[in-house]
């Protein structure tokens, strides 16, 4: 890996930038993904920043299922992401549809229209959870950045 695709990498893990979509919930994930991002919480501690722009993001995070009139949103907002994008669903409704699966205006889970990173199950996911889910998945970005040889040292 070259010196520039290190830093690129280091800065991603060390402050990544998310933004929040959400796709139809009842907006109890909402409530809890804005708190998690309070001083009781603090989820800037590692370094994230909520960010207003796709085109500035690292991180969607979504909840709510996904319904047929905001796919194509969805599906834009993720195509402005630049690249290497991570998407987490965050809530039962995100994970797989939840309450709202097999209405006839819902998709499903945030799965079926783009691809998911993590998974962050709940009704509604905790502020505990949600930034369990968000360092989970930053070390997993971490860990898929080194050399397979020092993955094994550290075993995983």
């Amino acid at each position: 890996m070259s010196l520039i695709k290190k830093i690129v990498t280091w800065a991603r893990i060390k402050s990544p930038w998310i933004i929040h979509f959400n796709t139809g919930a009842c907006n109890a994930c909402d409530i809890e993904i804005i708190a998690a991002l309070t001083p009781i919480y603090d989820v800037e501690r590692f370094g994230v920043i909520l960010r207003g722009t796709p085109r500035h993001a690292d991180v969607l995070v979504c909840s709510g299922p996904v319904t047929r009139q905001i796919k194509d949103r969805l599906i834009r907002i993720y195509e402005q992401m630049p690249e290497p994008k991570f998407v987490v669903a965050c809530g039962t409704c995100a994970c797989s549809g939840g309450v709202f699966s097999g209405c006839y205006n819902v998709e499903g889970g945030i799965d079926q229209v783009i691809p998911v990173s993590a998974y962050i199950p709940g009704c509604p996911a905790s502020p505990r959870a949600i930034i369990d889910g968000v360092v989970k998945l930053l070390a997993s970005v971490d860990n898929a950045s080194k050399p397979a040889k020092e993955l094994v040292v550290n075993g995983i």
